[in-house]
């Protein structure tokens, strides 16, 4: 790749704008990618057409699953023709099934509706990576671009789907009108398989539409990867020095020639004329009667200058303490998984590199569903905590809750039911026994005492809400709302047989009343009502 015989310019792009040098550049050589195309994928869906004549839509189907494989031609063309010369059309078809051969089952199977496909397709094309190394290529190049990449298929299907639609609309358009009034378009969905040719006419117009679009598509695509290249690489950066050594390269060697003889010649009468003895030093001897006369002169590494304030062990020192800190040293602790570093001249392993990538990512995958199980496991303590102290909240509520309870609101006691005097000030202390005394003389009066009791009781022990203008079926339902098994029994037989004296005119028997006696002193005693 010589990035001086570039056919574009070479410098970082806005995504977008490094959409439109694809189309740009899939403009510039518009023929041979068309005529390529069409060479390649033409017999491929005239075959599938012949095979599948019964079955148009399988037939398109099918060809439409198979442009990974035609995408390959394209780039191939791209990437020789944009750092030198375009190969011709034969060429091309040649190199072709070379570059089909590799991966192209996982680009027909497993990547096929990856919305980065013209993206990826130059890494595993051009540079030939497959795998592990793949997967980390396309993760640092896809850093920014991706998202672009996945833009630009999402709407290149929709171009794809409009063009096809409108060459439909362009041939509905152009049919004759006599023609398009014999048709009954009742007779163009049969299903004895007369009209197939017209599915096939049309499935013809989508390979028609792709010979224009998939050379495009796939040079949008090469355009994302070399922009991301070129930001990652600094291939600008490279390209401008490459052409600043190009510039000065012919007059450096007669300049560096000219210095050479101007210093020579400068420097050779002053060397002749002065004795050996008397020529000056950059860097004076230490005199003679120097204890360091007869020493051989130290090197960088010996102890010097150790009287100074500043030796050369201390500055050492410092300049270790300040390399091995912050910015240039950064230790951080790092935990997983992975391969020992090859030291130089150790012995290479038995094991094979791909069994030991295999074994490093099972112990990553096993590290991530550890990870996994245990947020797991700490939601599920949390949702079990929660739960618990829901369920037994009044348990806790007895040791957490210092707020006294609210007293319940009274609410108004009516004074009148039914047109029956319900107050307490109506009733007598012990109502069984004075509804016991007025049996004899009046059972009415017994039973209404015992009834308005009930009543009482009924809005003041219980505090149900009722009203002057509910019913006696009302009055049940409510105590039968209260969940007490007794209580509603006992009311419910009450009120049946005042009922049936009240409004019926029929007397109970004296073993009825003294049952009634007897269940009101065991529900409410023998005091007066509250």
């Amino acid at each position: 790749m010589r990035l001086t015989e570039s056919c574009v310019a070479i410098r970082p792009r806005n995504p977008w704008e490094a959409v439109d040098l694809g189309v740009v550049l899939a403009g510039r050589h518009r023929g041979l990618l068309m005529s390529s195309w069409a060479i390649v994928t033409i017999p491929v869906f005239a075959l599938l057409t012949a095979l599948l004549w019964d079955y148009p839509t399988l037939a398109i189907l099918l060809f439409w699953w198979l442009k990974p494989a035609f995408e390959r031609l394209p780039l191939l063309i791209l990437s020789q023709a944009l750092f030198g010369e375009a190969p011709s059309l034969r060429q091309a078809l040649k190199a072709w099934p070379r570059a089909l051969k590799p991966q192209l089952i996982a680009s027909l199977t497993w990547r096929r509706f990856s919305l980065s496909r013209s993206f990826n397709l130059p890494v595993q094309q051009l540079e030939g990576l497959d795998g592990l190394a793949r997967a980390q290529r396309i993760a640092l190049l896809g850093e920014k671009n991706l998202r672009v990449a996945r833009c630009l298929t999402s709407m290149g299907s929709s171009l794809e789907l409009s063009l096809w639609v409108g060459l439909l609309v362009l041939f509905y358009a152009l049919l004759p009108q006599q023609i398009e009034l014999d048709w009954s378009w009742r007779s163009l969905l049969d299903i004895e398989g007369r009209w197939n040719w017209l599915e096939h006419l049309t499935n013809a117009f989508y390979a028609l539409v792709l010979v224009i679009w998939g050379p495009v598509y796939v040079s949008c695509g090469f355009a994302l990867y070399l922009n991301r290249r070129t930001t990652l690489e600094g291939w600008d950066i490279e390209l401008t020095f490459r052409r600043l050594r190009q510039r000065v390269i012919g007059s450096a060697y007669v300049l560096l020639i000219g210095c050479s003889l101007a210093f020579g010649l400068a420097s050779q009468p002053v060397m002749a004329d002065e004795p050996l003895d008397e020529q000056p030093y950059s860097c004076p001897l230490p005199p003679l009667d120097s204890p360091l006369a007869d020493e051989q002169v130290a090197g960088p590494t010996a102890a010097r200058l150790l009287g100074q304030a500043l030796n050369s062990q201390d500055s050492r020192a410092d300049i270790k303490a300040v390399l091995d800190s912050p910015p240039f040293k950064n230790p951080k602790p790092v935990s997983g998984w992975r391969l020992p570093e090859k030291k130089h001249g150790a012995k290479t392993s038995d094991t094979p590199n791909w069994l030991a990538q295999l074994i490093v990512q099972l112990l990553n995958v096993g590290k991530t569903l550890s990870t996994v199980f245990e947020v797991l496991l700490w939601t599920s303590i949390g949702v079990l905590t929660a739960w618990v102290i829901w369920r037994y909240r009044s348990w806790f509520a007895t040791f957490v809750n210092r707020t006294p309870r609210r007293k319940k609101t009274r609410h108004d006691v009516p004074q009148q039911l039914f047109g029956l005097q319900v107050n307490a000030e109506s009733l007598p202390d012990d109502i069984a026994a004075a509804a016991d005394r007025l049996w004899q003389q009046s059972p009415r009066e017994a039973l209404s005492l015992l009834y308005r009791g009930l009543l009482n009781r009924l809005l003041t022990d219980y505090q149900l809400p009722l009203k002057n203008a509910d019913t006696e079926g009302q009055v049940l339902e409510r105590v039968a709302a209260l969940d007490q098994p007794s209580l509603h029994s006992y009311s419910r037989e009450l009120t049946r047989h005042w009922q049936n004296l009240a409004y019926g005119h029929q007397l109970p028997a004296a073993a009825v009343h003294k049952a009634l006696c007897d269940d009101w002193r065991q529900l409410f005693g023998t005091g007066a009502p509250t």
